[in-house]
């Protein structure tokens, strides 16, 4: 099995075309592409084109690069949107790769990594989770995961969403009673938790299943997980009875139980994929210049959830070529599975199926189904895409009347295409911590929300101080990027059209003073006061920054969409506090002992039972510890006691 490989180690070739001037001219970009040309060679690859900044404009890929790229110089037969491309052309950068497949995949790696404005692109900042069954450990552990795949162990997904993945845990749990908790708890449980009581584990922590009995368990659910649950089903049903026969009412009701939790489980399928095995299936819906692709998730005959994609920059593009590159960037986060099916052929299908075969190892078939119970699900996948799309456009009409609105409330420019919203949380300046989260027209950009640790503990309990610190580091950095690229940077999409801060008339002076120290005078802000019952009514008062107040009606759109900014802010400010406290938790003072790794800091712990015994302990009873010598024991004396 091949696999592209990283950007990074393909030898990459720049060729570059100054023009002096910043006015976009087309003839300018054809003479960048001319020369680019004459060092092309005629072989598959991937092509880059940059403007005058140098940021990515459009990732290409092409079986013959010379060839390809030649196409973008005869500027008559171009679509308008890619002249537009040509007119801002400066430099292009050029990768080689060995086979058309390879150069597809690649492709779709530095389209998610630079995400071109010129490449149909996939929003969506999420990884997909799966559920994991560990290999690692004698009593193997069931849990969400998302992101590398660094545990040992079985994967199965991709599901949906989070909540998919959590319903079908708990239903494992009920099914199979397989431990969840962490190996640490496990290790440390002396009688069984509240899951083994309420028949959701079956408490091998404390021996109350023996390992063989327990891997049987862990067979049965991968068998249920790899789409075997009829076997299971009989099996279940084989052993209630057997209970039954032996008078063991108590062992057969339990097994009763796990099979309505089977049942449960089959029965809540939204779609019948019975036979289907593992698949994936995508219909596209177009309405209104904007595209939405439908997505169901099949494996093992389970329907594991379905998602709604928006993909962006799809004026003037085929939908077919919109399959093709939403199916490259989907595909890059999440293994292909056997069969693709699709209500349109994306274009060049079959060098897509080459690729993704490629990437697993595996054939992989795209197929459009004409009949039977496959053309069902196509169409209940196109159903839901178009209604998913007609939401979408009475979402984003709606979005687009309450900017206006905004925008005639508070005097802007235009509507807002970047809105920063900050916030901080803090208990009497412990683990103090700042929060940044970004919205736009179509409303948040997770990918762009960013954490501010507070860096200088004296100023963990001052709000002011907090908010001083936070605008430095993210003003400052955008400065200094503008400097290094010796443009001010306002149009890079960093920069925001509108700061709402939490706080009434001190805290807007004070972050107008701090841009202003920084030389900055042209960030419009608001500040977000609460009302006279501390915003329980929703009567906040908006501070602007010319010395007027503006309050709306309690039942006011414009009202809502800032309120829910504002909470935004301060759910994600609570979260990151309540994950960096959590961590903060699990920090010992036996951490800052040198020499003192995790096997002895855990021989230390379990000796003295607590680190403040460990700090207290004398030289002679520290070097009794398991695997603590006597240079060890001296070492962390030491250290303790000067």
């Amino acid at each position: 099995m091949s696999h592209p490989q990283s950007p990074d180690r393909f030898h990459e070739d720049k060729a570059t075309y100054t023009v002096t001037g910043s006015q976009p001219d087309i003839d300018a970009g054809v003479e960048a592409i001319r020369t680019t040309l004459k060092t092309l060679p005629i072989r598959p690859g991937v092509y880059r084109m940059h403007d005058a900044r140098g940021d990515v404009l459009y990732v290409g890929k092409a079986r013959a690069l010379k060839n390809r790229v030649a196409n973008y110089t005869q500027v008559d037969r171009l679509p308008k949107r890619l002249q537009r491309m040509v007119a801002q052309t400066r430099s292009m950068t050029i990768v080689t790769t060995n086979s058309e497949a390879e150069a597809l995949l690649l492709e779709a790696q530095l389209i998610k990594r630079y995400r071109p404005p010129y490449n149909v692109l996939l929003r969506d900042d999420k990884s997909f989770p799966f559920i994991l069954l560990r290999e690692d450990h004698a009593f193997p552990r069931v849990q969400k995961h998302r992101g590398a795949r660094k545990y040992q162990g079985r994967y199965y997904g991709p599901f949906a969403s989070a909540g998919s993945v959590t319903r079908t845990i708990n239903a494992l749990q009920k099914l199979f009673l397989l431990r969840s908790c962490t190996d640490s708890f496990f290790a440390n449980r002396s009688r069984p938790c509240l899951l083994y009581q309420i028949k959701r584990c079956s408490a091998p922590c404390v021996d109350r299943i023996d390992q063989a009995g327990y891997a049987e368990l862990v067979r049965d659910a991968q068998d249920f997980l790899g789409g075997k649950s009829t076997a299971v089903q009989k099996k279940l049903g084989a052993a209630m009875q057997a209970a039954s026969d032996a008078m063991d009412f108590e062992q057969a009701a339990m097994i009763r139980d796990r099979l309505k939790a089977l049942t449960f489980i089959q029965g809540s399928q939204a779609i019948n994929a019975e036979g289907l095995g593992d698949a994936d299936i995508f219909a596209l819906a177009e309405k209104g210049g904007a595209m939405c692709i439908q997505a169901f998730f099949i494996r093992g005959g389970q329907n594991w959830g379905h998602r709604s994609f928006f993909p962006v920059h799809t004026a003037d593009v085929a939908t077919e070529e919109v399959l093709e590159s939403f199916m490259a960037q989907f595909y890059e986060e999440v293994p292909p599975p056997r069969l693709i099916l699709t209500d349109r052929e994306p274009a060049e299908c079959a060098l897509m199926a080459q690729a993704l075969a490629e990437r697993v190892g595996a054939k992989v078939r795209i197929e459009v189904p004409q009949r039977g119970d496959r053309v069902r699900l196509i169409r209940q996948a196109q159903r839901n895409a178009v209604e998913a799309l007609d939401r979408r456009l009475a979402e984003t009409t709606s979005q687009a009347k309450i900017l206006d609105e905004m925008v005639d409330a508070f005097g802007l420019d235009g509507v807002p295409d970047r809105i920063e919203i900050y916030d901080n949380s803090h208990i009497q300046g412990a683990h103090a911590l700042g929060a940044m989260v970004v919205a736009g027209p179509e409303g948040f950009r997770k990918n762009a929300y960013r954490k501010f640790n507070m860096k200088n503990p004296e100023i963990s309990n001052d709000d002011f101080a907090m908010m001083r610190e936070m605008f430095e580091r993210r003003f400052a950095r955008l400065v200094a990027d503008g400097a290094a690229r010796e443009d001010p940077g306002r149009d890079s999409g960093e920069w925001p059209d509108l700061v709402l801060i939490d706080g009434g008339k001190g805290q807007l002076s004070a972050a107008r003073g701090i841009l202003e120290d920084l030389g900055i005078e042209d960030v419009c802000m608001i500040g977000v006061a609460k009302g006279p019952h501390h915003g329980r009514e929703g009567r906040e008062v908006f501070h602007l920054m010319d010395g007027r107040e503006i309050t709306f009606p309690l039942n006011h759109p414009v009202l809502f969409y800032l309120q829910r900014l504002r909470d935004e802010a301060h759910r994600f400010a609570i979260g990151a506090h309540r994950a960096k406290r959590s961590k903060a938790i699990t920090v010992s003072s036996l951490d800052e002992v040198p020499g003192i790794g995790p096997a002895r800091k855990k021989a230390l712990l379990m000796h003295f039972g607590t680190a403040r015994a460990v700090r207290d302990a004398a030289l002679e009873d520290l070097a009794k510890a398991p695997g603590v010598s006597k240079a060890v024991a001296q070492q962390v004396y030491d250290y303790f006691h000067g």
